[in-house]
Formats: C-alpha cells, structure tokens, sequence
C-alpha cells in the first residue's frame, strides 16, 4: 500500500520543489498539495501523476484530513503560527515535517513531545536549505578531534526566487531584526542582528555583509561539536550562476576551524553550491527527512519521537542524495 504524503504550501515555490523530487526518487507515492487555492496546483498535479490538490486552511485542517481520507506525512511548507498542522499531526498520529521555526520556536513543542512523546516521527527542520548545511557541516565535522568555530554563510541572490515567505520575512526585516542566537566564548547570546554584522568572504575576493538569525543550524551544531563559536549569517549578493551570465544559484560557506585527528590545526571551508537555487536545495534538505520517516531509503520507517535531521538521516546517504542532485560540495583550506 502507497503511502499519502500532504506539502501544505504544496504549489509553492519550495513545496512544489519538494514535491517534484519526492515524484522523482517514488512514482507510487500519492502526493497533495495543498493550500487555500488549489487550482492554482492543478497544473503541477498533472505534471507529477499520482497527484491531487486539494483545499487546505491551517486554521480549518480538519476539514482537510476528513476530506483525504488518511495522510502518512505533513510537510509544512508554510508558517503555522499556532502550530495547528502540527497538532494536528499529534492528534491523528501522522508524520510531521516543519522547516518555518526559528530557534526561539520550538520550545513548545519541546515540552509538549516531553509530556506526550509523539507516536510518529516529528521532525523540526527550521534549518538553512532544509538542514542541508547542517548535515555537510556534520560530515565535515568527523574529520576534527575539537572544533572551536564554525561560521556558516548563505548567499541569497536578489533574482532567484524563494517564495513570498521567505522574501517578505527578509524584505520588511522580520528575521533580520529580530533577535539572533549567537554561540561565543562557549556562552549563548541573544543579539540585535543589525549591530552583530559580520563580513565575510566569498567567491571572486568579494566582501559582503552577514547578519545573524536564529536558524537551527546554531543549536543543532553546538550539540554536535560543542564549539565554544557558533553563528550563521544571511548574505544577500550576487550568485555564482548570476555572475557567470546564468540563472542564479545558491552557495553557502562554511569555515571551521579546530584540530584534526592528526593534531594539526586549520581553518577550514566548506562551500555548497546548487546551479538551480535555494529552493531547489531546501527540496532536497525535506525530501532525506521523508525517505527516512517513510522507509524509502529500504530501512524500516522511523519510529515515533522528535527528531533533528542529524538524529534522523544518515549523512553519508544524505549527501550521497544531494550529489546524485547535482549540488557541488567543495573543500579547502584557508590561511
């Protein structure tokens, strides 16, 4: 029996990029897309096969779930503020996926999977690209006996396009000026993103200007490396692929530094690169979460609990996933 799979935001430029990888690794898995307009799905439903789109309202889902007949995984791919697709997923013991919290989010659901341990996997994936970054940085972490920084940057380009979300968020300074979780000197701090610029080097000798935000990223790599410097900042720039008279890519940077198992001590970057953009990325960041919950990867189905991507997926298959996508994952020293 195939399993159904509901993207709320599912003809959005980052659900409907979910959708399309999850059609091309399974062509039995049914796939809804949903949203408060969903003829505005129908055409991508066509393009996919096996696939619907229905009406979907955070604030109505139950009206939703009835009318679908059972769902195995809620992706949600827009902001839930009251976390109704969440609950939701509590209540009918489905699979959750959710890739909108920020760090300052998730301590309700933290208590609430405490007091009621979820009977399905619940996955929180408020990080960069879908946890993507988070999972290279993992790997390339391995190769260190002690790590003391890690600065991740992620290049946004003006012309390619992320969604109305995520652009509003960016535009009207939601993010931006909201408070950032920082990592220094070993110490957790909250601070104003606009007075915490860091300039950071990328491609070509360029400079341009961070700012911090609160991504999971800082967290999930403090667990990992228990690095006493941990920030990850937002560039807005010029892409790679612009730059080179294509279409706009998306690149991240991420410089470590530490000691080897060797005991040698280097400055390290890591840089990832997707020719076909961010929302092209963060696809690819759901779509490992989703084989692992679904036994898609030929492991059994993951068991209930609250997961981070680093305790879900493997990243050696994660990464194997996002090259066979054609991401580029390069490595270096610096000086």
């Amino acid at each position: 029996m195939s399993s159904r799979v509901l993207i709320a935001g599912g003809y959005g430029v980052i659900g409907s990029s979910i959708a399309r990888h999850l059609r091309k690794i399974n062509k039995d898995i049914e796939i809804v897309l949903g949203g408060r307009n969903p003829e505005q799905g129908e055409a991508l439903a066509r393009q996919l096969g096996g696939a619907r789109a229905a009406y979907l309202d955070v604030h109505d889902i139950e009206r939703t779930l009835s009318g679908l007949g059972g769902v195995d995984l809620i992706v949600a791919a827009l902001q839930d503020p009251a976390d109704t697709l969440l609950h939701a997923a509590y209540a009918h013991h489905i699979a959750h996926i959710g890739i909108t919290k920020l760090a300052g989010d998730v301590a309700p659901l933290t208590f609430a999977a405490l007091q009621s341990p979820p009977t399905r996997p619940i996955v929180l994936l408020g990080h960069s690209d879908g946890g993507v970054n988070m999972l290279v940085a993992q790997r390339a972490s391995k190769d260190f006996r002690s790590i003391a920084s890690i600065a991740v940057a992620s290049v946004y380009d003006p012309l390619d396009p992320i969604g109305p979300m995520n652009a509003s968020d960016f535009e009207n300074n939601e993010v931006l000026s909201d408070r950032a979780l920082l990592r220094r000197g070993g110490k957790w701090e909250w601070v104003n993103a606009d007075s915490h610029v860091r300039q950071v080097h990328i491609a070509d000798d360029r400079i341009v200007d961070g700012y911090p935000v609160s991504l999971l990223d800082v967290p999930s790599l403090a667990g990992i490396t228990n690095a006493s410097d941990i920030r990850w900042d937002y560039v807005q720039s010029e892409s790679n692929g612009t730059r080179a008279g294509g279409r706009a890519s998306h690149e991240v940077y991420i410089d470590m530094e530490g000691v080897l198992h060797s005991g040698e001590e280097v400055k390290r970057r890591i840089v990832v690169s997707d020719s076909n953009g961010q929302a092209h990325l963060t696809g690819l960041g759901v779509l490992v979460s989703i084989e692992r919950i679904l036994g898609l990867d030929g492991k059994p189905p993951a068991e209930g609990a609250v997961y981070l991507p680093e305790t879900l997926v493997s990243t050696d298959a994660a990464i194997e996933r996002f090259t066979d996508f054609g991401v580029r994952i390069e490595q270096m020293e610096r000086r």
